[in-house]
């Protein structure tokens, strides 16, 4: 069966150029009405063009969809709240909102102020959290949603000269986590998407040649799987000229050490035999790292 959005109402921000613009086209070219939102900064979230936004909803109008532009910065709640009852006094639901909305201030930490890790921190993660407050109660009412956190690779593995970037695209996935959890019994499905994508952000670090590979628009298919109505939940997508794979955060079986004198030095002895992979888990909660840790002692008690 091929994926519609016939009926559903989608929020993109940041959607005025790149990736957010290549999501919220493919929304509504299956069938979703969309609102393009973007303050149309510039990279670095400052000055920009404020009507990028318009231009994306004009778009989909133009090609037959239905689409409202918004030009609300993420970063002011207030804003986001009337946006949000801009959606529902025009189409009277939310069903999906795709978190994509960033900017970038790139240096060395050792070169880095605490005011560009803060902004970078504020606009990623906090943008994210004004967003799905906004439309949390909403989709518990109508037992119905569908979130998208972009994430990256820079903070899942780490990316020199990015320190404030990968904090707040790590803590993405921690606040994905956690919101699955708890939008579960509600169908409020959560997920991440982790795109390497030939946008702005890319455009001076990576070479033509890979560039021509890196079409915003080969990301899109993985964000529409995961806003689907058969959507996963609590996954992390990796997707980019047209590969897609998922990551995972994992916990290995580990060892006990117990609380001995020599405790630290045979926790650096095994540190080999408590980083094998054999027995790895993928922890349904946090819990089970506590749980598995529990087991590990009480077992040892019983020898």
């Amino acid at each position: 069966m091929s994926i519609r959005f016939d009926g559903r109402v989608a929020i993109v921000t940041g959607a005025g150029g790149g990736l957010g613009r290549e999501h919220a086209l493919a929304l509504a070219a299956r069938g979703a009405s969309v609102v393009v939102n973007d303050l149309g900064g510039m990279l670095d979230g400052s000055g920009g063009e404020p009507l990028a936004a318009q231009r994306v909803a004009d778009e989909i109008r133009a090609a037959g969809g239905r689409a409202i532009a918004n030009g609300a910065s993420v970063t002011d709640p207030a804003a986001v709240n009337a946006m949000v009852e801009q959606v529902m006094n025009e189409w009277g639901r939310i069903d999906i909102l795709v978190n994509n909305a960033g900017i970038l201030r790139d240096k060395s930490f050792a070169k880095m102020t605490l005011e560009d890790f803060r902004l970078v921190v504020e606009v990623h993660l906090m943008g994210a959290v004004n967003c799905c407050k906004a439309v949390w109660e909403i989709m518990r009412e109508q037992k119905y949603g569908r979130i998208v956190m972009t994430t990256s690779s820079s903070g899942l593995y780490g990316n020199f000269g990015q320190s404030n970037y990968g904090a707040a695209k790590m803590a993405l996935v921690g606040l994905m986590q956690t919101l699955a959890l708890e939008g579960e019994k509600y169908d409020i499905r959560v997920n991440c998407l982790a795109p390497t994508a030939a946008t702005r952000m890319t455009e001076n670090i990576l070479p033509d040649a890979v560039l021509s590979l890196l079409k915003p628009e080969t990301v899109a298919p993985g964000l529409l799987a995961l806003v689907a109505e058969d959507a996963p939940t609590r996954a992390i997508l990796c997707a980019g000229a047209g590969g897609f794979e998922r990551a995972h955060i994992t916990l290995t079986h580990g060892i006990f050490v117990g609380m001995s004198d020599d405790a630290p030095e045979r926790v650096a002895a095994g540190f080999d035999e408590l980083s094998s992979r054999d027995r790895e888990t993928v922890p349904a909660s946090g819990a089970a790292q506590g749980a598995l840790e529990v087991e590990k002692a009480t077992a040892a008690s019983r020898r």
